[in-house]
């Protein structure tokens, strides 16, 4: 069945793909369907009555085929290009006061760091860092997420899941610690969405910044932002477009939208948005998202203790891994990067992550036991060779 299912996605014909966490590869049929809308739209006019009309309930379905991987209602969605521009909005949306806080963790993607430094550079508010990489095998998350934060902290930002060593952050109880600091949360998303089963309403987060190019293997430049009803009113847009505001006869801006539309521009691509929608089908007609997540789990820790085999590497995690995200470093501090080259040269592609300095390895559903044993393979000559 898997093997049938996988024929969907071109991009893993002729290649052992371990990159999903960079970006997925789409199924055909998403890429059909880009085509095709763009096609009818062109065809009945890109503006116009009937485009309206045919485009309108094209984004609602798309709209209402996130919420549901992120079981929330639909108006609560905002639609982006990516997490970062949902992290900007939820970042920059706050309205800060001198000497205000924030509090990152310490495995924070390069952008959402820049954008913290640069809002602390104009609003004259302290940045701190939440040291949570070393509770990778032991330390608890909780417990430093408390002892960093202050009375006047306005905003936490942290990763569901880490983009460097695939931890999984217990976010419900995250959520606890700050909402009982009366701070906001706002959670990158990029590793979690499409791998962890998600239920947003109860976990009551306040910002979930996600993207659709990487797990659920839809097309690059479509994303999202979940604001939570309760929270929406503590976040101000900061991209203003036609589609954020309610205007009066004589087309002059009078209100934001009252839900996640506020915080988007306009002439959002239809096409892209589709395509996502149609990945998303995809991947639930092989099955549901606790299902693809075991499975997931079940690649991730089967490649975990083939690693674990060899001599002449150590994996960043000692217990089987809870995402699909599997980092690992090389002995005698061999370069990384040295060996991704050599991987990638027999079209195995997996990446280097700087900090810490390892290989990562992003394992989905999709993922075949042989391609890890292709992998495990390939790492063994690589060693010998070296």
């Amino acid at each position: 069945m898997l093997h049938h299912h996988r024929a969907q996605f071109p991009a893993l014909g002729n290649k052992v793909y371990f990159n999903y966490g960079g970006q997925g590869p789409m199924p055909q049929g998403a890429m059909d369907a880009i085509i095709q809308t763009q096609a009818h739209i062109q065809d009945i006019g890109p503006f116009g009555t009937e485009a309206y009309r045919w485009i309108s309930p094209q984004m609602q379905a798309t709209r209402q085929a996130i919420a549901s991987v992120l079981n929330v209602p639909f108006d609560t969605i905002t639609l982006t290009g990516n997490v970062t521009i949902g992290c900007n909005i939820g970042m920059w949306g706050i309205n800060w006061q001198a000497g205000d806080h924030l509090l990152l963790s310490d495995c924070e993607h390069p952008g959402v760091i820049a954008t913290a430094q640069e809002i602390s550079r104009r609003f004259a508010i302290e940045v701190s860092i939440c040291p949570l990489k070393a509770t990778l095998n032991e330390g608890d998350p909780l417990s430093i997420i408390a002892e960093n934060l202050r009375p006047n902290t306005r905003l936490v930002v942290l990763s569901h899941v880490l983009w460097n060593t695939g931890q999984v952050l217990p976010l419900d109880k995250i959520v606890e610690i700050c909402r009982n600091n009366n701070s906001l949360l706002l959670v990158d998303a990029a590793q979690s969405v499409g791998v962890l089963p998600l239920n947003l309403t109860e976990l009551g987060v306040d910002f979930y910044a996600f993207t659709g190019h990487k797990w659920l293997c839809g097309p690059a430049g479509v994303g999202g932002l979940y604001v939570r009803p309760e929270a929406r009113e503590s976040l101000q847009p900061t991209f203003i477009g036609l589609d954020g505001v309610i205007t009066n006869n004589q087309a002059q801006p009078v209100n934001w939208q009252p839900d996640g539309r506020r915080y988007e521009v306009s002439t959002l691509a239809t096409p892209l948005y589709v395509g996502l929608r149609e990945a998303i089908a995809i991947h639930q007609k092989w099955g549901t998202a606790a299902e693809r997540y075991e499975q997931i789990c079940r690649n991730s820790e089967y490649l975990w203790r083939k690693l674990t085999n060899l001599s002449e590497v150590k994996c960043l995690k000692n217990s089987p891994p809870e995402s699909g995200l599997v980092s690992f470093q090389l002995a005698n501090n061999q370069p990384s990067l040295k060996l991704v080259q050599f991987l990638e040269a027999q079209k195995i592609l997996t990446r280097t992550i700087a900090n810490p300095n390892c290989i990562r390895v992003s394992v989905h559903y999709l993922t075949l036991e042989s391609e890890i044993d292709q992998l495990i393979t390939a790492i063994k000559q690589f060693t010998i060779q070296n």
